[in-house]
């Protein structure tokens, strides 16, 4: 799909305030309603607004500790890609899950309330999933989050 200049900056409101009514979303990007609210459909219906959440600070609801996990693969056939993505589907607290070139074959994000709740998730996942090497490494501060992806609304 081609995104034109409105396009772009409706998404680019959507990823910083997805609670914009269609009245103002039509306001900042210079349509009336109707238009905006037609980009919208057009924009969720080709898949490039896959969904609309709430953002949660996970400290406030007892989500501590950030940690950072390098998964180096067993080995590389396909049933143990397989069993790779099976296993990364039974753990909520895997947020986000990267296939990497360098060092490590998989980076992931887990969110866990503490060290001994990471403990715990370690020696299930590792007991689960057969791994040639895993190296973890704990966020100490967050320093920028953000949800949403770096557009450019300037040109056309």
């Amino acid at each position: 799909m081609q995104l034109d200049r409105i396009d772009r900056k409706i998404l680019d409101l959507m990823m910083r305030d997805a609670t914009l009514s269609v009245a103002q979303i039509a306001e900042v990007v210079g349509l009336s309603q109707t238009p905006a609210w037609k980009r919208l459909q057009k924009l969720e219906a080709a898949g490039v607004i896959t969904g609309r959440v709430a953002l949660v600070d996970p400290a406030n609801i007892g989500l501590g500790l950030i940690v950072f996990m390098g998964v180096e693969a067993a080995d590389h056939s396909v049933e143990w890609r397989e069993t790779f993505r099976a296993t990364i589907e039974d753990f909520p607290q895997i947020t986000e899950v990267y296939r990497m070139a360098g060092a490590v074959d998989y980076l992931l994000k887990l969110v866990l309330p503490d060290t001994a709740a990471f403990d715990r998730f370690y020696l299930e996942f590792t007991t689960r999933l057969p791994c040639r090497n895993i190296t973890s490494g704990i966020a100490m501060e967050t320093l920028r989050h953000r949800s949403g992806w770096p557009i450019n609304v300037a040109t056309a």
